[in-house]
């Protein structure tokens, strides 16, 4: 037996696709890229792409399965329960109780110009020990916690957050002192939530 295979940790990526899109005034998810992929499914490829073993893709409870999945090709799916969500944080928590031993890449669907290298910079800057790791913001300078890897050690400080009624994983990241990289590409991590940001996004 090879000793360094007790070692490998699992690498995973949650696909967040349950919000409500109240602000855009259609499901985000199924949003069409340029590319002609719909956003939650050109965000499972590059997670896939980017090297993770599994995919979870994150709903709300009652959502329609996003344009892109059929029920005979869906990812494994889980959903937030009936009329009790806590945000983002709801689908991280169920996805990492289901494989607690993995680092998980955390990325959201509405991130129209997300890329390969980006999502491969996250793997590779994360390094042993830490609970997780995040881009810094190119806004505000703060992290980016829905482009984020999470380690196994992360999974009792979000449930600890929970508990506290800390439901933002921005304000759980920052007062966990997270280390921060710079971001890859400019613009990578642009988010739409609006028709007016989707439209800018799109542009060059």
């Amino acid at each position: 037996m090879n000793p360094s295979s007790n070692n490998h940790v699992p690498l995973c990526g949650l696909v967040l696709a349950g919000g409500r899109s109240s602000r855009m005034g259609t499901d985000k998810a199924s949003l069409r890229h340029a590319d002609g992929r719909a956003l939650a499914q050109r965000t499972y490829d590059l997670l896939v792409e980017a090297g993770c073993e599994s995919v979870v893709l994150s709903l709300r409870a009652g959502q329609d399965l996003p344009t892109g999945f059929s029920k005979d090709s869906a990812p494994c799916i889980i959903r937030d329960p009936e009329g009790a969500s806590a945000g983002p944080l709801t689908g991280m928590l169920a996805a990492m109780r289901g494989q607690p031993a993995a680092n998980w890449i955390v990325v959201a669907c509405d991130l129209p110009r997300l890329d390969l290298a980006t999502l491969q910079a996250l793997s590779r800057g994360h390094q042993p020990g830490e609970p997780f790791v995040a881009f810094r913001s190119e806004h505000d300078g703060l992290p980016e916690p829905l482009c984020a890897l999470y380690a196994p050690a992360a999974l009792t400080l979000l449930e600890n957050a929970m508990t506290a009624a800390m439901r933002c994983p921005r304000k759980i990241l920052i007062t966990r002192n997270c280390r921060l990289l710079d971001p890859v590409n400019p613009r990578a991590l642009d988010n739409a939530n609006t028709p007016e940001e989707w439209a800018t996004t799109r542009q060059p």
